[in-house]
């Protein structure tokens, strides 16, 4: 059985009137809209149509039907291949807080929560790729050396390296010459063996010193820095019925206030890092892969501040989420972050 375009136009105002009301939609609700001119039996048998077809459920005898995830991932797909961006003037209120790129997201987050009466989070910037940007190795006394890790996102890593006899000043200089004229601005996939040879056989003697200051570098690089994440709306959950039962208000807000768990939801979507995209994406119930949010929603976007550097913001609702006000709300609101941080 195939959706013909009346099945199409049903479907569409079965989804509609859901996401309006929250209540189950029958015949005759669907009747009286205009644009359809059919009758109530006509309007039936193709209910029962989508409903074999897995596009609507009657939850209760009697009831009306409500769309299934099915329903809404046509819908939004849809919506998102005929969705033009209506562009809202918001650049002049966010470019007052850009001065700090905290206080900007802060502001992001606020402003969708506000604007689109559902729960919100952004992640701060994060690199794609660390790199190297500049090593000093510095005698402390006759058994310490202090190094100095400077990455390219001037983030500074700092350890003392215990050795196991004096390093003369003239050598200390030789090696940090050696480090940075090798390693300047490679991240640790470019670090290959061939590189790390060529340092050790420069170094000579002091090969161990190599390596230890070799593991800071690898460390620095690959370990994570604590991720701030900037959330605002989880009260909106409380105002839909599906989403207010006792126990399930609890484990959302409670998740909401753990960032392992929402950089987990966000990092769910992490697909599109890379691309000249926004990467605009959609997750309806399970296909969060979040057991807390199989009755919710997602829509998450990528901000890019500039090469390598990205974060990301995700919208939280019920399935019944307005997501054509959403996803044109996200779609404006990237538009103005991309010219502020082109300006920056």
């Amino acid at each position: 059985m195939e959706l013909s375009e009346r099945k199409i136009k049903i479907l569409q105002t079965v989804i509609r009137t859901y996401l309006e009301t929250g209540e189950p939609v029958g015949s005759r609700t669907i009747s009286k809209d205009t644009d359809l001119n059919l009758s109530s039996a006509t309007i039936r048998n193709e209910m029962s149509d989508l409903e074999e077809m897995g596009y609507i459920v009657q939850p209760h005898t009697s009831a009306g039907r409500i769309p299934t995830d099915k329903a809404y991932r046509l819908y939004v797909d849809t919506m998102l291949d005929d969705k033009t961006s209506e562009v809202q003037n918001l650049k002049e209120q966010l470019e007052e807080k850009a001065g700090k790129i905290d206080v900007l997201l802060k502001q992001v987050a606020k402003y969708l929560a506000s604007n689109t009466n559902y729960a919100t989070m952004v992640s701060g910037p994060r690199y794609k790729s660390k790199k190297v940007k500049f090593i000093q190795i510095t005698p402390v006394d006759a058994e310490s050396l202090l190094t100095v890790i400077v990455l390219d996102n001037n983030v500074v890593k700092n350890q003392m390296l215990k050795v196991s006899e004096p390093v003369e000043q003239e050598l200390v200089a030789r090696l940090n010459f050696i480090l940075n004229t090798t390693l300047d601005g490679l991240d640790v996939i470019e670090m290959n063996l061939a590189i790390i040879r060529q340092i050790k056989e420069q170094a000579g003697s002091h090969a161990g010193v190599i390596d230890a200051v070799l593991e800071l570098i690898g460390n620095a690089l690959t370990e994570d820095d604590d991720l701030e994440i900037y959330t605002s709306g989880a009260t909106n959950f409380l105002k839909y019925p599906e989403l207010s039962s006792k126990s399930e208000t609890t484990e959302l807000l409670n998740a909401f206030e753990e960032k392992r768990i929402i950089n987990n939801w966000l990092e769910t979507t992490d697909s599109g890092i890379g691309s000249e995209t926004h990467d605009i994406q959609v997750y309806i119930g399970n296909e969060t892969k979040v057991e807390s949010m199989k009755d919710c929603s997602m829509v998450t976007a990528t901000y890019r501040i500039h090469e390598g550097v990205y974060g990301k913001i995700g919208i939280v609702g019920p399935k019944r989420m307005d997501y054509d006000k959403v996803v044109s709300t996200l779609q404006s609101l990237m538009a103005q972050l991309d010219d502020i941080f082109k300006d920056g």
